[in-house]
């Protein structure tokens, strides 16, 4: 079965996002996009929000048209286009570049999905990874944690009504000191 990873970048003191939505610290460098690049082309699909799904679609679809862009963000372009997207939205009428719009986030619809057949389903955007989290439907958390503190901003986790017990997968440093944790949910069945 098909898992949903939450795929974020956050400040070593919990932030995703500065306080007007700024991502500028962000350390994304070769080493580390080519990374991101790997990772995301044996993705089965995204899932993400409205407004994430239109800050992609501002930039993603003709990033490779630029000769001048780096041969890694060429071919993330190339798989940003071409993979499945979900796009969770109440007011969006229709989505673009391989997208299909779902109105509300289903448990049983999502569980569905992850019972067909292909890649992993990275979910994305604030607001969406908070109501997988509230639902109990994330199954893997990668979190590269830049190495600065912003200070304030938008905390990746919110306030929750229960513990989630994870397990340690695996950790890496880039050479930027950025350090990726991945962690995997520990299901009640194994405590």
């Amino acid at each position: 079965m098909r898992k949903i990873i939450l795929m974020m970048s956050v400040s070593l003191d919990g932030y995703f996002e500065g306080p007007h939505r700024e991502i500028d610290w962000h350390m994304v460098d070769d080493e580390l996009h080519r990374y991101f690049n790997q990772r995301i082309k044996a993705m089965g699909a995204f899932l993400s929000g409205r407004l994430t799904h239109q800050l992609m679609a501002d930039f993603w679809p003709t990033a490779d048209s630029d000769p001048d862009s780096p041969e890694v963000v060429r071919e993330f372009a190339g798989i940003w286009r071409d993979m499945p997207k979900y796009v969770f939205s109440r007011t969006l009428e229709h989505a673009d570049w391989n997208a299909t719009v779902v109105r509300e986030v289903v448990p049983e619809d999502i569980r569905a999905l992850k019972e067909q057949a292909g890649g992993d389903l990275a979910v994305g955007g604030a607001e969406l990874a908070a109501e997988f989290m509230r639902l109990d439907l994330i199954d893997e958390f990668h979190l590269c944690v830049h190495p600065v503190l912003i200070g304030r901003g938008r905390p990746l986790f919110l306030e929750a009504d229960r513990l989630t017990r994870l397990r340690h997968a695996e950790t890496r440093t880039f050479g930027n000191g950025v350090v990726l944790l991945r962690y995997e949910r520990v299901s009640s069945d194994s405590l």
